[in-house]
């Protein structure tokens, strides 16, 4: 336990930052900047921040999921226009910076038959986003499947959230808080076997 809390610290700061805006009058504002930006270029999800603003009041926890849901489709649709028309520039930076390379190989060998499927996959899931909507511009997927796929994965994901937080309220959080470390363990693993399934099951 103590191997894990060592390697995770730094996600247990930025949680603990995280909880520490969902206090702030402006805790809305950055769950919509969170929510926008993690579609197309940031790295952590808004679920975080979503989680602690609906422990603090649980009876707005569905207005919450959906502030995520709408700033992430418009987060999603600056990914797919970097894609598009800004991938040189833009795009292939931020696939870079997370090493997504042979994964967007593996997506554009397969998006002709799976595209619905992946972007819901991928807006529902734990796996980076934001590969999806930059690639699913790149690979001129047609905009109104994305986009509807997106409105489903995301609007599953979040509102599932928001239902756990209303349904258990703030009984839960100190479990997540006392248990972070295996938490994100899952988190981690979930995400591995998501771009296991990119790459070699699609």
């Amino acid at each position: 336990m103590e191997f894990l809390q060592k390697s995770f610290a730094p996600l247990r700061k930025l949680y603990d930052w995280t909880v520490a805006k969902s206090g702030s009058p402006k805790a809305e504002k950055y769950l919509a900047l969170l929510a926008f930006a993690e579609s197309s270029f940031f790295p952590i999800p808004p679920d975080v921040l979503l989680l602690a603003m609906g422990f603090s009041n649980r009876k707005r926890s569905f207005h919450y999921a959906s502030i995520c849901l709408l700033f992430s489709l418009l987060g999603g649709v600056i990914g797919y226009l970097i894609g598009y028309g800004l991938y040189e520039s833009i795009g292939v930076p931020i696939i870079s910076f997370y090493h997504l390379q042979p994964f967007m190989e593996a997506i554009g060998t397969r998006y002709e038959a799976h595209a619905f499927l992946a972007v819901f996959t991928a807006a529902f899931t734990p796996i980076p986003y934001k590969l999806i909507t930059i690639s699913a511009g790149l690979f001129r997927i047609s905009f109104i499947p994305f986009f509807i796929a997106t409105i489903f994965g995301r609007g599953a994901r979040f509102f599932l959230v928001a239902g756990v937080i209303y349904t258990i309220g703030p009984k839960a959080r100190p479990f997540i808080e006392k248990y972070f470390e295996w938490f994100t363990l899952l988190f981690t693993a979930l995400l591995i076997g998501g771009f296991f399934v990119i790459r070699y099951l699609w």
